[in-house]
């Protein structure tokens, strides 16, 4: 149903979706939705810089799975429902760049999210921000509530 409501929400005119990968379900479920609607559609996945498994599987290295602080994404391996094919671009994101883009998501957009959100959002940024991407819609979606993050580093002011 997420896909529906961005295809619905962007009037079909999304060109591009960014999400972390956690689970691997939301990007999947959208990726395949909305490639089916349009296969122009770029699916852009988020990871740790710290533990890019996805990165490395795609490029058929060995999965090294190293620390990092997103929490919700970057769980160390390749999720069984993670559809690899549907994945055009991997993103890779520095624990502080996620955490630094979800409190300025709280500070200037009024949007309490978690740190994978950060990632999520500093991916999207990123992607956006290049000139071949220039007048293009690109959706993010940031799935984590910033709330049990109050007492972390994340918020510490």
């Amino acid at each position: 149903t997420t896909a529906e409501e961005i295809w619905a929400d962007t009037d079909g005119q999304v060109d591009i979706i960014v999400c972390g990968v956690g689970t691997g379900g939301t990007i999947t479920g959208c990726g395949e939705a909305l490639k089916a609607k349009n296969p122009a559609i770029r699916v852009v996945a988020v990871e740790p810089l710290n533990s890019p498994v996805i990165s490395q599987e795609l490029a058929g290295e060995v999965i090294k799975p190293g620390k990092h602080m997103i929490q919700g994404i970057g769980a160390g391996f390749i999720p069984d429902i993670l559809n690899l094919d549907i994945i055009d671009e991997v993103v890779k994101v520095d624990d502080e760049d996620a955490m630094e883009t979800a409190r300025q998501l709280a500070k200037r957009e009024g949007l309490m999210c978690g740190i994978s959100c950060g990632a999520a959002a500093w991916g999207a940024l990123e992607v956006a921000k290049r000139p071949e991407n220039a007048g293009k819609m690109v959706v993010v979606v940031l799935p984590d509530l910033g709330e049990r993050y109050l007492s972390t580093r994340l918020f510490p002011e």
